[in-house]
């Protein structure tokens, strides 16, 4: 609040305050039916009864409860669990992502050492040799 409505808030509870005094100080100076004082004794009452139950509302209510799931923000709780999955799905996503695209370069490089393989001119008996992985694993021009 600022300071000009901290001051309007003041006055006004000034001016509640005198009326308050008045209304009492008439309402002492005379005699009241016995009907009249019931319905003001029954107003009075339930107009603690609200203030209480409001006290104890704005109490008892948390802005945010993490356990039950709800919050006074207006989120469901629905928001809550999907914002906490989010991230260990995306989580996952990316682990899944990175095991295929490790997959698809084995496969290019498998399928690199069979195009050499294929479109070399190499006798059947060099595929036995022993000195054959160290051919492959030679650049190719």
């Amino acid at each position: 609040m600022t300071s000009l409505q901290l001051a309007q808030n003041n006055q006004r509870q000034a001016l509640e305050a005198r009326f308050a005094l008045r209304v009492t100080a008439a309402m002492s100076e005379r005699e009241i039916d016995h009907d009249i004082a019931q319905r003001l004794r029954f107003a009075r009452e339930g107009a603690l009864a609200r203030v209480q139950q409001a006290r104890r509302a704005a109490t008892s209510t948390p802005a945010f409860q993490v356990g039950g799931g709800s919050a006074a923000f207006g989120a469901p709780s629905w928001w809550l669990r999907l914002a906490s999955i989010a991230p260990l799905m995306a989580l996952a996503l990316g682990l899944v992502l990175i095991d295929r695209i490790g997959q698809e370069e084995q496969i290019q490089a498998a399928a690199e050492i069979d195009a050499v393989l294929l479109a070399d001119e190499l006798p059947p008996r060099a595929y036995t040799d022993p000195g054959f992985g160290e051919f492959l694993k030679q650049p190719t021009p």
